[in-house]
């Protein structure tokens, strides 16, 4: 048995306690990362409902591997054309734990130059 939490929900608490001070109300872009899929969201938490989501395990894109860069930038754009179509355009970027750099950073890019400010 393990003491405490792993590295990985120390870094997820940390995340996300900072997001929290600072979100201001704005809704909160929240992704997972898989070994093969990618999964954006972006969540009103006063409401507490999703307002607009993404995955490599969509249909127009399911045949195509989700474990690369290029599919990280699709979800990325996806979520974004999603959100400001839901009315969104300012969130707060919750990494979820997953440190910001390959498909990480990629999705957060593609979302930015889709429209969203963060």
């Amino acid at each position: 048995m393990t003491k405490g939490l792993s590295l990985f929900e120390k870094r997820r608490r940390r995340n996300r306690t900072a997001l929290r001070a600072r979100s201001g109300g704005r809704a909160r872009l929240s992704i997972h990362r898989s070994g093969k899929h990618i999964y954006a969201q972006v969540i009103d938490d006063a409401a507490g409902r999703t307002v607009a989501s993404a995955s490599t395990l969509e249909k127009d894109v399911r045949g195509t591997s989700g474990a690369n860069i290029d599919a990280a930038k699709g979800v990325g754009t996806r979520v974004a054309e999603a959100a400001k179509a839901a009315g969104v355009t300012q969130v707060v970027f919750d990494r979820g734990g997953f440190l910001f750099h390959g498909r990480v950073k990629a999705l957060a890019e593609a979302a930015r130059e889709a429209g969203l400010e963060f």
